[in-house]
């Protein structure tokens, strides 16, 4: 099946239903990636809707991550290999930076994107003045925890914004409401991983702003990075990080950009080392060459999709919206049906977390089906060969839930590698689970 703006729902403005790629493009793109549509443990096939928990992985980027980190040879020697290790380095940390579209600071790697998280968070509440914290229960516990912990160890009132239930966000007035000018660190989520739902993040940093200019903002990328552009010199937040087992590459491993203000905050470091350095220990080599072969594969999309630029920072945006055209193809289709079957928000038993044509959805619906739990669902779409997963009230979404007054909830999350065939095979089985 294909999608066209002719079988896209009609109510819907041509401009939000994103533009589908050609069927020879999306199987290019799937066979630049592993396990695609086979579960390597069983071996049976499966269609995967649970990017939000580990995207499906690049051929290039496990590749480059296995030839590299053979090497025995470190940075820092007087021989070619070491010399050769700091180039994949570099390489790598230039194409960060123009992923994250950076105009000042640096780009860092940590262990994981939580890590990193928590490493800010606890910098700024160590370092500054009395002030309070800022976080919305939208947030992961990355940030969420992170924020409440840290500013009760620095005796600090901690502040839970809230978020909109109906909406599936939290908006500029959330924080407008609780900023002080003596708030000393905002956390936002650029992507929540739970409704799926994008801020919109210069506004919420505008608004912290203008009341509070010295204000600390830090961002949780982690859900955002793998469903379109990043643009942090935008957003004029102080930090921001992404996880790149979500961003089609390896796990045990984050990716941070730091503006040059966070930078300058007292942070643990070797006492012989520059007063900038935040990294620690030996560098991972093949983690950093995994992510040039992602950056890679963004330009190679680019070229895929439309005229070539010859900016590195042009191409990845036109990977960004391309990525993000195809994707909000396939979940009009999810919820609007495919000609064949009933889309989500036609099924009566179907509960849809946030509006059905959110123009903040981003790669995510969560749902609830009547008289199902949300683990009997995920048990049943198991039956039909389809893999998604359930958010439960535990300690990774138990805050969310609680704030939405719900027990759990099904998430499907998919990627720009996803098909409409996959999402009408989604869409038959939850007609006969439901039936």
């Amino acid at each position: 099946m294909t999608i066209t703006n002719a079988s896209l729902h009609a109510d819907t403005p041509i401009a939000d239903r994103g533009a589908p790629f050609p069927s020879d493009l999306s199987a290019a793109i799937r066979d630049r990636f592993h396990h695609v549509d086979a579960c390597p443990i069983t071996g049976k096939s499966r269609i995967f809707f649970e990017s939000g928990g580990g995207s499906l992985k690049l051929k290039a980027a496990i590749a480059a991550n296995a030839d590299i980190s053979a090497i025995p040879d470190q940075e820092g020697r007087d021989n070619p290999a070491s010399a050769y290790l700091s180039e994949i380095i570099r390489e790598a940390r230039a194409g960060l930076w123009d992923f994250f579209g950076a105009t000042e600071g640096q780009v860092i790697a940590g262990e994981t994107g939580t890590e990193l998280l928590y490493r800010f968070v606890r910098a700024v509440c160590l370092s500054r003045p009395a002030g309070p914290v800022l976080s919305s229960a939208l947030e992961h516990p990355a940030t969420f925890d992170s924020a409440r912990q840290w500013a009760e160890r620095t005796g600090r009132q901690w502040i839970d914004v809230g978020l909109d239930a109906q909406t599936g966000v939290v908006t500029p007035d959330h924080y407008a409401a609780a900023v002080t000018p003596d708030t000393c660190l905002a956390t936002i989520v650029h992507t929540s991983p739970l409704t799926g739902m994008r801020v919109d993040l210069p506004a919420i940093v505008s608004a912290i702003r203008a009341v509070a200019p010295d204000c600390f903002i830090v961002i949780d990328g982690i859900q955002h990075a793998p469903h379109g552009a990043l643009d942090v010199a935008a957003s004029g937040a102080d930090a921001y990080v992404f996880s790149p087992y979500k961003t089609y590459s390896r796990v045990s491993a984050g990716f941070a950009w730091m503006a040059d203000r966070l930078i300058a905050l007292p942070h643990e470091r070797m006492l012989g080392a520059p007063e900038s350095l935040w990294e620690f220990g030996t560098r991972d080599m093949g983690m950093h060459a995994a992510q040039s072969a992602v950056i890679a594969y963004f330009e190679w999309l680019a070229e895929q999709v439309g005229p070539v630029a010859t900016d590195r920072r042009a191409r990845l945006l036109a990977a960004g919206a391309a990525m993000a055209g195809h994707e909000r193809a396939l979940i009009h289709c999810l919820m609007h049906g495919d000609g064949e079957h009933a889309g989500l928000a036609d099924i009566p038993a179907v509960r849809l977390i946030g509006p059905m044509d959110s123009p903040a959805r981003e790669g995510i619906v969560s749902f609830t089906v009547d008289g199902l739990s949300a683990p009997d669902v995920v048990a049943q779409l198991a039956e039909h060969g389809i893999r998604i997963h359930a958010r439960k009230n535990d300690a990774y979404s138990g805050h969310l839930l609680n704030a939405l007054g719900m027990q759990d909830c099904v998430r499907v999350s998919l990627c720009h590698y996803n098909t409409a065939e996959e999402v009408s095979a989604l869409l038959g089985a939850m007609v006969t689970i439901v039936r």
